[in-house]
């Protein structure tokens, strides 16, 4: 019973505060009695922090007498408190194989034995957490200051206030003058060096320098701000753990990135090396490049449109290779996020780049296919016009009515493409096809095809051009006017001036082209050849329009074979 009571006592003494040394050492030495009857000169040595006692070492260790022991626990203990934080800091204990390690953040600060636990009726477990709990709660109990303190406190406060108030003012004073002189200062500079800089700064700013000034003011306030407040409230006892979490909060960061950036020198130097090669190298190539396409250089087989973009796909294979290179050497290249971030950039780009991906192989492919330059006029999926820009995705056509077409390279490498301009030295053919029926002698069609050819601007003489009987159909024969020539551009003005000469020739002759189907579909007229059409031929309904109209004229008949006659005389 009575060493029960001596056990509660030891363990609920500590709660309810009573730290004094008397009572302490009654609790311990009520203890030791109760186990062993011990000598006055028995090892009883005292762990003091504050001039309280915590606990008492009972024990002496080999070479290691108790008051020592309790010497140096409590000099270790008093030098916790100088920076001790129970935000930060933990204490706890460590089992190892005959006795326990008490730390605080993994520094060692006593131990328990065995030993410690034969005058007390603890195991040595219990013993240690109690130790360890009763420094926890003493360094948690803030010293108490007297008024003088207080008040000296309070006045260091409103002093480093004063001083900090002072500084602000002060900055303000130095940059006013300063934005002084940056006003003149910055009359002549944008003179030199023109406005470029509005670029970067707000709208409605009136002196570029002076916002810059003030914005590096106003960095600097805060700076000072974040870094002086803590050393104001570091005066109060209270707050004394607060600032040191404070600044732990901006040191942490700040050591990160300075140690961090000492580390990554030598891997920076690496990077600045690698690209410094490679740009040398794509500056070589880019030059040879250049000579190449201004024909300064030539080589056997190597066509000169394909130096530029050769030298594109040499530049990015190059700088492929030095980030491959490069890559290993980044900060943070080999942690996860980072390598989760390329594997989900990556993803991106092979899902939603396949059509972009073929458009460039296709680029590259009709680059050194060379079916067209630019300028050249080409017919690409039925789309007909001038080629004026030819890019890795896609290629640009201008029509001849002024259309801006976008195909994109894999459409231009799947369909087909025509080239006009390429053979136009060489003459290239046009033709146009008409029907006549089986009534018209064909020597009489191609004479009048023949005359309407020779009466056609831009149409070259020799080669002579030529007629071809392209089918014999149910109804009509198929006739096909074939014309040389070297303005490839113009294709609608002299596709258009075949067409009307052909109708010119063949209304003066008195022939009709119109299938001879349409026969069993008139409207009343006999023919539709105004040169044999008279107003008693015309139908009902153009009778009533010409006599509205006032066209009430008599059509002048002309035979076929004094219009063959007029048009063979107009050749001689």
């Amino acid at each position: 019973m009575r060493n029960r009571i001596c056990l509660l006592l030891l363990v609920v003494l500590p709660f309810l505060g009573y730290s004094q040394t008397n009572t302490s050492e009654v609790a311990i030495d009520s203890t030791n009695a109760s186990t062993k009857t011990q000598s006055t000169t028995a090892a009883h040595a005292p762990v003091v922090l504050r001039k309280d006692t915590l606990f008492y070492i009972n024990t002496n260790m080999d070479g290691y007498p108790a008051n020592i022991r309790a010497k140096d626990i409590s000099e270790r203990i008093t030098l916790l408190t100088e920076d001790y934080n129970p935000l930060l800091d933990s204490l706890y204990s460590v089992p190892k194989d005959s006795y326990i390690e008490s730390k605080v953040n993994d520094k060692l600060l006593f131990i328990t034995t065995q030993q410690d636990t034969e005058r007390q009726e603890l195991t040595i477990t219990e013993l240690a957490d109690f130790r360890v709990k009763v420094i926890t709660e003493s360094l948690a109990i803030e010293p108490e200051t007297s008024n003088y303190d207080r008040l000296k406190n309070i006045g260091f406060f409103v002093l480093s206030l004063v001083v900090l108030i002072g500084l602000i003012k002060l900055i303000n004073f130095l940059f006013s003058r300063l934005n002084t002189r940056l006003s003149k200062i910055e009359k002549k500079f944008l003179k030199k060096n023109g406005y470029i800089l509005k670029y970067f700064i707000p709208k409605n700013t009136a002196n570029i320098f002076v916002f810059i000034a003030n914005i590096v003011r106003i960095v600097f306030i805060l700076f000072i701000f974040l870094v002086y407040s803590p050393f104001m409230f570091s005066f109060f006892p209270w707050a004394k753990h607060i600032v040191g979490l404070f600044y732990g909060y901006i040191s942490t960061p700040v050591k990160y990135i300075f140690y961090g950036f000492v580390d990554f020198i030598p891997s920076l130097f690496f990077i600045i090396i690698i690209a410094l090669f490679a740009r040398y190298i794509v500056r070589v190539g880019k030059e040879i490049a250049l000579d190449i396409d201004a024909g300064k250089l030539v080589f056997d087989n190597f066509h000169k449109d394909w130096a530029l973009p050769t030298e594109k796909i040499f530049s990015v294979l190059i700088y492929a290779m030095s980030l491959i290179l490069i890559f290993p050497y980044i900060p943070g290249s080999g942690s996860s996020a980072f390598q989760g971030i390329s594997i989900f950039i990556g993803a991106i780009i092979s899902f939603g780049s396949t059509s972009a991906i073929s458009n460039i192989i296709a680029g590259i492919v009709i680059t050194y296919m060379r079916p067209f330059q630019l300028g050249d006029r080409v017919k690409i999926n039925g789309i007909v016009g001038d080629v004026v820009e030819k890019t890795i995705l896609i290629t640009h056509l201008k029509t001849a009515k002024n259309e801006d077409v976008t195909i994109p390279n894999a459409n231009i490498l799947l369909g087909t493409i025509t080239n006009y301009s390429k053979n136009e030295e060489n003459f290239i053919i046009l033709h146009t096809t008409i029907t006549l029926g089986y009534d018209l002698p064909w020597q009489t069609v191609e004479k009048l095809l023949l005359a309407a050819a020779n009466n056609t601007q831009l149409i070259e003489k020799e080669p002579i051009p030529f007629v071809l009987q392209t089918s014999l159909d149910d109804y009509y024969v198929s006739y096909e006017l074939n014309v040389y020539t070297k303005h490839a551009k113009k294709m609608p003005f002299i596709y258009s001036e075949i067409n009307k000469n052909i109708l010119e020739i063949f209304n003066d002759a008195g022939v009709e082209i119109l299938s001879p189907a349409y026969m069993s579909a008139r409207d009343g007229s006999l023919t539709t050849v105004l040169s044999k059409l008279n107003p008693e031929d015309k139908s009902p309904l153009t009778k009533i329009v010409d006599h509205l109209t006032g066209r009430n004229q008599e059509i002048k008949i002309t035979k076929p074979e004094e219009n063959s006659a007029k048009n063979l005389q107009k050749d001689k």
